[in-house]
């Protein structure tokens, strides 16, 4: 397995936020992390990246155990992260935020990474020059993601990717989504909007109060009469 936890139990002070899940995500493969606000999806995302620390339980990461290891150790093995809310530098320019993703990396493919990126956002290209803050919401998330791209990850997290988008800039979203996945990039997706993440994921876990409630291939949860009851904590 790519990414496998095993029994994480984290904490916010005194206040239990995880308790007990495992799951996994094989090479290439696309996993769906589903749930509702405070259910501890996103907490997930930040363990598997380092930045909170589980008081029980196991991260490993491609064989190596890197449950005490820090982010830029697992950035460096192969993590990217396309956080909420997008977290751009504003200031600077569409092209800069893209080299940020490529800070780690030694720079011999940085030209063909770029050329990816712009590929698969040819809006990006057309707008380099132009601060990312100036950006419309869906441009602001092609950066995002594309600034995750230029890491070469072998893993990339995305963190409700929808959030905030219109109708029709969520579909747009989650079919590049689905082209990343296509290429080689195996994908850990926390959303809310189980019926999209489920249409192009190959598997999906349900959690719920910290807890997974609900785990089994996409096809099978998006006929699952369990799913909404699951997912809605009842």
């Amino acid at each position: 397995m790519l990414l496998s936890l095993d029994g994480i139990t984290t904490y916010y002070g005194q206040m239990r936020i995880l308790e007990g899940i495992s799951l996994q995500v094989g090479p290439g493969e696309l996993v769906c992390l589903l749930g509702g606000n405070a259910s501890g999806k996103s907490t997930t995302l930040k363990t598997v990246l380092g930045l909170v620390k589980p008081r029980a339980g196991r991260v490993v990461l491609d064989g190596e155990d890197v449950t005490a290891r820090p982010v830029p150790h697992r950035i460096a093995r192969g993590i990217a992260i396309v956080p909420e809310n997008r977290r751009l530098f504003g200031d600077m320019t569409v092209r800069e935020n893209l080299e940020l993703g490529a800070v780690l990396r030694d720079g011999s493919t940085f030209d063909q990474d770029l050329e990816r990126v712009h590929t698969l956002f040819p809006r990006l290209y057309e707008r380099r020059a132009q601060l990312a803050g100036t950006l419309s919401g869906g441009e602001q998330q092609m950066v995002a993601m594309g600034r995750a791209l230029m890491s070469h990850p072998r893993l990339l997290l995305m963190d409700e990717p929808s959030m905030g988008l219109a109708p029709a800039l969520v579909q747009q979203n989650f079919r590049i989504i689905k082209e990343v996945h296509e290429s080689g990039v195996a994908v850990l997706m926390v959303e809310q909007n189980a019926t999209m993440a489920l249409s192009i994921a190959d598997r999906g876990y349900v959690l719920s109060t910290g807890q997974i409630v609900l785990e089994g291939a996409a096809s099978e949860l998006l006929k699952s009469e369990d799913l909404k009851r699951a997912y809605l904590g009842a």
